[in-house]
């Protein structure tokens, strides 16, 4: 007798909700004389208008205004996922706000790692000669002796540094030996209206864009000239005028600031994306998984590049991660990703001057790992 009143009441109840927000379609009214079974009833479900307006967001605006404020800047979809109809039982399938999932009667589970390693894009070989059938963006010959210029530069002023440092001249240092192609070969394939928000590895990117000698050492030696006050630790570096974020010591901190920051540009429809860098260190952090996910459900116009060289300081990845690298993680947050060789400057440059059209073209973040041996851990592993 309770359950019977209890389910008139409930029926009730139901049929005033359906009459206010739409939803008259959705579900049959049952008699009382109906099984508890009922939920697993074989009919297929049908969608309900409200639930196919997730499909169509400006049909939902006189429903909820949140809606309407992420509309606001015209946000482009990031990607669209094939229903998964193949196997299907009965036709029967959930009809989420995602995409429609199929039923299925076998239990499987998904694999923690695919059969083969993702691959490792590359131009050149093992001498310096570009593969037959490689695709690559080409640069000019000034580009590429600027290129070359800024990475002898770079390796010398981190050897002139790192020795003051040994020295007891400035208090800390950290060099970029073995990294200057990531460096300098995706600074050439940005803009300078591009925000970079570093780690503290990448010197070469203020380099490329202008920043002297001179104002390195001062950051370094926190004289009066720097622009900081010598209130940051050495290599800390910040350049407002070169839209170069100042470091922040706190491992993988910069990666939601760097998604802020290209979120703020898409707000106010700037022809630029957001460009951050990390080591693999970076992604056992929270701010790492944080950061990809916020970036994806904004479809924001952001670069994360991450330097795997399979150290972090003295940690290996092998007691970081079990996954395939930092590649693989793209894909669970919905982040278009490549793995490129990090000693090759010509695949470094290619992919991120085709990683910045996506980005601002089509509105989406985009996950690069670079993999690298520095020359210091190089010599640690002999």
């Amino acid at each position: 007798m309770a359950l019977s009143l209890g389910m008139k009441n409930s029926n009730k109840i139901l049929s005033q909700m359906k009459s206010k927000v739409g939803l008259l379609s959705l579900i049959k009214q049952s008699s009382c004389t109906c099984s508890m079974n009922s939920h697993y009833s074989k009919t297929p479900l049908t969608a309900a208008p409200f639930t196919r307006a997730f499909k169509s967001p400006d049909s939902n605006f006189r429903f909820s205004p949140t809606l309407f404020l992420a509309r606001r800047f015209e946000s482009i979809k990031a990607g669209k996922q094939l229903d998964s109809f193949g196997s299907s039982v009965n036709n029967q399938f959930l009809d989420f706000p995602g995409g429609r999932v199929a039923f299925t009667p076998n239990m499987r589970f998904i694999s923690e790692s695919s059969e083969e390693r993702i691959p490792c894009y590359r131009v050149l070989d093992d001498d310096g000669q570009p593969f037959p059938d490689s695709s690559f963006v080409k640069v000019s010959e000034g580009v590429a002796i600027k290129m070359y210029n800024d990475m002898v530069t770079l390796q010398t002023m981190d050897t002139i540094f790192y020795e003051a440092q040994r020295q007891g001249r400035i208090s800390f240092y950290l060099t970029t030996s073995g990294e200057e192609a990531i460096n300098i070969a995706s600074a050439a394939a940005i803009k300078n209206d591009d925000f970079v928000v570093p780690q503290y590895r990448e010197p070469g990117v203020l380099l490329w864009r202008g920043f002297s000698m001179q104002e390195f050492a001062n950051q370094c030696f926190g004289n009066k000239a720097d622009y900081g006050k010598g209130r940051q630790m050495p290599i800390h570096y910040g350049s407002n005028k070169y839209n170069y974020f100042t470091v922040s010591s706190t491992i993988a901190t910069q990666l939601p600031h760097a998604v802020g920051a290209a979120y703020a540009l898409k707000m106010d429809r700037k022809d630029a994306c957001a460009v951050t860098y990390f080591g693999d260190g970076g992604t056992s952090e929270g701010d790492f998984h944080a950061a990809l996910n916020f970036s994806a459900v904004t479809e924001a116009p952001v670069i994360f590049i991450c330097r795997n060289n399979g150290w972090a300081i003295s940690t290996p990845i092998s007691d970081q991660f079990r996954s395939d690298g930092a590649v693989v993680k793209g894909r669970a947050y919905g982040v278009r990703s490549i793995r490129v060789d990090g000693n090759d400057a010509l695949a470094i440059y290619s992919a991120v001057h085709a990683a910045r059209e996506m980005a601002i073209g089509e509105g989406r973040p985009i996950l690069i790992e670079v993999k690298c041996l520095s020359f210091s851990i190089f010599l640690s592993v002999m």
